[in-house]
């Protein structure tokens, strides 16, 4: 990690306009925003129309672009859950957004349940997945070895405690269960690129920024072996659109395209890709 990144000052630009700051965590190595709001805080800084995982709004094409790679993407994420050995097929999906993911899991077979705090999302997701979404106050309320997979999609990096939020997800899991987890890499040629205007560092909602050293050791200390390591490539290209508009005020396709292009091929050599799927075992 660099001494550079450690310094960054990043704005909110979604929501409040305030500025953070990234600090290295000593204990696991990754990246801590910092102030970070109080529990009691953080849905304020939820609350905007643009927050595009808690509604099935395609308003503009940039929204029906995103639905779009999501349905390719929803396939592929099917097709790695599918690949485990599992007794049961029980799924539970933490910050499952408006439940597209569950509904594809469900209609394939899979027994599925659903955690999502905001209101809003969960309401639409109920709908898709006959009411098996729950608010994140119902978590601890599943049995142990309850699920052969937990998936979290771009969530970890929103959760408060996470200690004692990885403890659940070990105690929910049957033993050889999954913990699925996918996450921004700071590491990536994008991240680097765009330095402070990177839109995956997305303060304060993510609270915790990681690369593949501190999820190794960040999940060692709970001894969830790591069983695997995925890319996500479309996630280049969004995470470049956004974060142009940060820098110049327009999404400006053509460049973006160009680097969000570019931080895949340079991945090919250092596995350094925007976002990674990290799959976990518990043993």
């Amino acid at each position: 990690m660099s001494k550079e990144q450690t310094q960054l000052h990043i704005k909110d630009h979604s929501v409040s306009g305030e500025i953070f700051q990234l600090k290295e965590n000593k204990n696991y190595g990754f990246l801590e925003t910092f102030p970070q709001p109080k529990a009691n805080q953080l849905s304020e800084y939820y609350k905007t129309e643009d927050y595009i995982s808690h509604t099935d709004a395609k308003r503009n094409w940039f929204e029906k672009a995103y639905h779009l790679v999501r349905r390719f993407s929803l396939q592929q994420k099917l097709k790695l859950i599918n690949g485990f050995k599992t007794d049961s097929k029980t799924l539970l999906d933490v910050g499952c957004g408006t439940g597209d993911f569950l509904k594809t899991a469900k209609e394939n077979n899979w027994i599925v349940s659903g955690i999502e705090p905001n209101f809003d999302a969960r309401k639409i997701a109920n709908q898709k997945t006959d009411q098996s979404v729950f608010d994140i106050d119902q978590l601890e309320n599943y049995e142990a070895n309850s699920f052969d997979v937990i998936t979290l999609w771009h969530v970890l990096e929103h959760l408060s405690d996470l200690d004692h939020q990885i403890s659940i997800f070990k105690k929910l899991l049957k033993p050889n269960g999954r913990l699925v987890v996918a996450v921004p890499n700071y590491k990536s040629f994008d991240a680097s690129y765009y330095k402070q205007f990177w839109a995956a560092y997305d303060v304060p909602r993510h609270l915790w920024h990681f690369n593949q050293t501190s999820i190794s050791n960040l999940f060692g200390t709970f001894n969830l072996k790591l069983d695997g390591i995925k890319p996500m490539l479309f996630d280049s290209f969004y995470v470049s659109l956004l974060s142009e508009q940060y820098k110049s005020g327009s999404k400006n396709l053509i460049k973006a395209f160009y680097i969000g292009l570019r931080s895949n091929f340079k991945a090919i050599r250092t596995k350094e890709y925007s976002s990674l799927i990290y799959v976990l075992k518990k043993v």
